[in-house]
């Protein structure tokens, strides 16, 4: 009897989809962001027309939480 309720919970959940919100931590803006690339002895590297190779990566950005000042110790 219990698993006959396990089992119906179990598929009333997951019938209902979820959905969240644009303001959750898991979306955001991507943004490329690119470095000239380096060697070992910290010279850039140049490709053979000798323009400068970059590296590039996908950062988040986040935004800035507006919050409310800290009222100053009392002494």
């Amino acid at each position: 009897m219990k698993q006959l309720f396990f089992i119906a919970g179990l598929a009333l959940a997951l019938s209902f989809p979820t959905y969240a919100s644009d303001d959750s931590p898991g979306k955001g803006e991507m943004k490329t962001v690119c470095h000239p690339k380096k060697d070992k002895n910290g010279n850039e590297v140049k490709d053979k027309n000798g323009k400068v190779v970059e590296e590039c990566k996908q950062v988040k950005v986040r935004k800035k939480l507006e919050g409310t000042e800290i009222p100053p110790a009392k002494k």
